[in-house]
C-alpha cells in the first residue's frame, strides 16, 4: 500500500515560516528536565460503563474553575482545504475531488479537573494568516488559549492532555501547554512512534525524530494502557483505534444528558469514508485500520453513542455550546 509521510508540528511551522517570514514564531523556551510517569489504574468494562445516577444540576455556564458535572466544549481548531482528496482512499475513488474539513479539537471538563482533546493547527496561523502546504490550505482564527479565556478559564487551568495522533492537525499548539501543572496522557505506541528508542549507532536519527515534536518533549508524561479510564468513574475513557498512526486514539465521553460520545480522532475524516469504509493511502496500517473501524462500530452499537467525526462540519457545527 502507497504511504505518505505528512509533516510533523515542527515541519510544518518552519514550513510557514519560511513562507511568512523570520518572524512569525515567537523563540521556544529554555528546555527543561521533566519526568515520566506511569500510569497503573485502567477502567474495567468501561464499554457499558453507566454515567453516575446522581448528578447536579447543570452550570448556566462553562466559566467557572470548576463544574458540578461532566461537560463537552468543542474548541475550533483550525480549517483545511484539500486540494486533491486522493490520498484519503486507496481505493482512488477521492482523486481529483475536493473538500474543506473542519479541524477540531475539545475540552472536557468533569468535577475532578479538566482536559484537552487534540491541539489543533499552529497558532502562528492566527498572525501569518491562510498558508498552504501540499494539498492542505490551512487556518485559524483563535488559539485555543484565545478560547478558554473567553470561557475565563487559562490553560494553567487543564490538568490533563490527550491527542488522539501525532500529525501536524493535532498537535499544533503544544507550545501553548502548562509545562507545570499538566500532564500529558498517551499510549505505550503512540509515544514511541514520536520518539523512537535510541539503538546503538542511531543515536542521531532517534534525537531528530524527538525534535520533530518539540514542546511534547518537555512536557510532564503518563503512559497509559488501552481503555483509560480518566477519571476513575467511567465517564472519559481514551481508547486505542490503530492504524492511522501506530498509536491513534479515541475518545469516549458519557454525559450525563446527552448520553455517550465517541470522538473519532482521523478513524475517519469524513462521513462518506465511514459509510463506505475508506482507508487513507498515508495510514501507517490498512489492516489495523479496518479492525478499529470495525471494533469502534461495535462499541458504538452496544453503547447507543453519538458518532463525532472530528473533521466532518456536518458532525461538529451547530452544536451546542456546552454538551452535558
Amino acid at each position: 500500500m502507497k504511504q505518505l509521510a505528512l509533516v510533523t508540528t515542527s515541519a510544518f511551522v518552519m514550513a510557514l515560516a519560511a513562507c511568512s517570514g523570520p518572524d512569525s514564531e515567537p523563540p521556544a523556551e529554555e528546555a527543561g528536565t521533566e519526568t515520566a510517569q506511569t500510569g497503573e489504574t485502567e477502567s474495567a468494562d468501561v464499554d457499558g460503563a453507566e454515567t453516575p445516577a446522581e448528578t447536579a444540576d447543570p452550570v448556566d455556564e462553562a466559566s467557572s474553575d470548576s463544574v458540578d458535572s461532566l461537560q463537552l466544549i468543542k474548541l475550533d481548531c483550525g480549517e483545511i482545504y484539500v486540494s486533491d482528496l486522493g490520498i484519503f482512499s486507496t481505493n482512488g475513488d477521492y482523486d481529483g475531488q475536493t473538500d474543506t474539513f473542519a479541524n477540531t479539537c475539545w475540552l472536557v471538563r468533569h468535577p475532578e479537573g479538566d482536559m484537552l482533546w487534540d491541539l489543533g493547527l499552529p497558532g502562528v496561523l492566527t498572525s501569518e494568516g491562510e498558508q498552504t502546504q501540499g494539498p492542505f490550505t490551512v487556518s485559524l482564527e483563535q488559539t485555543i488559549g484565545e478560547q478558554l479565556e473567553d470561557m475565563d478559564l487559562g490553560l494553567s487551568d487543564i490538568e490533563y492532555l490527550a491527542i488522539s495522533h501525532s500529525h501536524f492537525d493535532h498537535t499544533g499548539q503544544v507550545d501553548q501547554i502548562d509545562r507545570t501543572g499538566t500532564t500529558w496522557l498517551v499510549n505505550e505506541t503512540e509515544y514511541e512512534h514520536m520518539f523512537p528508542a535510541s539503538t546503538e549507532g542511531d543515536a542521531e536519527s532517534s534525537g531528530e525524530a524527538a525534535n520533530d515534536f518539540t514542546g511534547f518533549d518537555l512536557l510532564e508524561h503518563e503512559i497509559i494502557l488501552d481503555n483509560h479510564d480518566v477519571f476513575g468513574d467511567g465517564s472519559v475513557v481514551i481508547f486505542m483505534t490503530p492504524g492511522h498512526t501506530p498509536g491513534h486514539s479515541s475518545l469516549l465521553v458519557n454525559l450525563p444528558e446527552t448520553g455517550p460520545v465517541l470522538l473519532t480522532g482521523d478513524l475517519w475524516h469524513m462521513e462518506e469514508s465511514r459509510e463506505n469504509e475508506r482507508v487513507p493511502a498515508f495510514n501507517t496500517s490498512e489492516e489495523a485500520t479496518r479492525q478499529s473501524m470495525q471494533e469502534f462500530e461495535d462499541r458504538a452499537g452496544t453503547l447507543g453513542a453519538r458518532v463525532i467525526i472530528q473533521h466532518e462540519p456536518a458532525d461538529t457545527e451547530d452544536l451546542p455550546d456546552v454538551m452535558r
